[in-house]
């Protein structure tokens, strides 16, 4: 296999509650699953080609639970990336060069055999973890806004983490609001004031690398 690794921040927004029974080995609120991520990566690599500064994202769609399968996925990368990003980021994102459930790519690939057309598209992205805010607006496909949880009675800022010790996605994560606006081939269709995480990812073949989690 080809060795890589990224080190990259992640913006997640998802049409469950807040967050997502997914990170609790429960069913999806709604039955079903909608995602909009996006990815900027701050130093990886994947052979010899650099993927520092590279951003990607990603629209996907589960008629049920993701461990049901049957899903449709659509990768975008930026229009600033090189063909050797480009092939670089398609392998890492359908689970090539990857040990079986070592990551989340891993799994929603395999849980996704409608595979849509990869995408160059520009993308535009900024995350603050601390502040829970950020986006990804990637053109003609999705604009996806992050802030802050807020009490439903003051309308306060309410913070809350998820620690995952033995997670394929992260270790730690920001919980936030998400909403999503598509205009792609992906339709989001419940993805407003959802579940939202910012996260680190810093992950290869073998899965998260747990000491820079």
């Amino acid at each position: 296999m080809t060795p890589w690794e990224i080190d990259a921040m992640e913006i997640a927004n998802c049409n469950c509650n807040f967050g997502c029974p997914c990170q609790f080995n429960s069913l999806p609120t709604h039955g079903n699953c909608e995602a909009a991520v996006g990815f900027i990566i701050k130093k990886g690599h994947f052979g010899d080609v650099r993927l520092d500064g590279v951003k990607f994202a990603l629209t996907a769609k589960w008629p049920g639970p993701i461990h049901l399968g049957n899903g449709t996925i659509q990768l975008v990368v930026d229009t600033a990336v090189t063909p050797e990003q480009r092939e670089a980021v398609e392998k890492i994102v359908t689970g090539s060069d990857t040990e079986d459930m070592a990551t989340m790519f891993w799994v929603f690939s395999k849980m996704s055999p409608n595979k849509l057309e990869t995408l160059t598209k520009r993308i535009d992205a900024q995350v603050d973890p601390e502040a829970r805010t950020g986006y990804v607006r990637v053109a003609d496909v999705f604009d996806l806004g992050v802030e802050p949880i807020r009490n439903p009675v003051t309308g306060a800022e309410h913070r809350a983490r998820i620690n995952l010790p033995h997670g394929f996605e992260y270790r730690v994560a920001e919980m936030a609001s998400g909403t999503t606006q598509t205009s792609g081939a992906i339709s989001l269709e419940k993805n407003k004031g959802t579940h939202a995480h910012i996260c680190r990812i810093y992950m290869n073949g073998q899965g998260v690398i747990d000491h820079a989690a």
